[in-house]
């Protein structure tokens, strides 16, 4: 006997395992596996789907981020720009404010210093008429020494006020 070729007995019994194991994978087994690949298959084909659809939906939600980034970038230069111009305004709100104030405190000061000149003036008025009857008092007594004389100027004014009202 040859170790590389068998008898005939032992190959017809290995080819008839050999095929009633075939048939049996065949019958049970082959579709078994099949179907474990197929549905692998479509497992894998369905992960490549959802992960396509996520990557679809990623890109999508990417593009409208940097549409939100723009969006928020322009509104805040535009709240920046409006802060500016709010800014702006009040500055020179205030400042007319200020001025106005101001003014009102420099009408203020002219309107007491006029009531002050004017005080003064009616002031030195009165001084000027007390001195000049004062005065008048001690020049009319030096002139007129005399009683009667006294009587007569006394007369003589009577009359010319009597007659300017008339």
């Amino acid at each position: 006997m040859s170790l590389l070729l068998p008898e005939s007995g032992l190959l017809f019994w290995m080819l008839l395992s050999f095929g009633i194991v075939f048939a049996v994978l065949a019958k049970y087994g082959f579709p078994i596996i099949i179907k474990m690949v197929e549905d692998r298959k479509v497992y894998i084909d369905q992960s490549l789907q959802v992960a396509k659809e996520a990557n679809e939906q990623l890109a999508r939600l990417k593009s409208e981020g940097e549409a939100i980034v723009l969006s928020a970038n322009k509104e805040q230069g535009r709240i920046l720009k409006e802060a500016m111009q709010e800014r702006e305004k009040i500055i020179y709100e205030a400042r007319k404010q200020a001025e106005m104030a101001a003014q009102k405190e420099l009408d203020d000061m002219k309107a007491q210093i006029q009531l002050e000149k004017e005080e003064a003036i009616r002031d030195i008025r009165r001084q000027v008429a007390v001195l000049s009857v004062d005065i008048a008092e001690k020049v009319i007594r030096k002139t007129l020494n005399t009683e009667k004389e006294q009587m007569e100027m006394i007369d003589r004014m009577l009359d010319e006020v009597l007659s300017s009202k008339s």
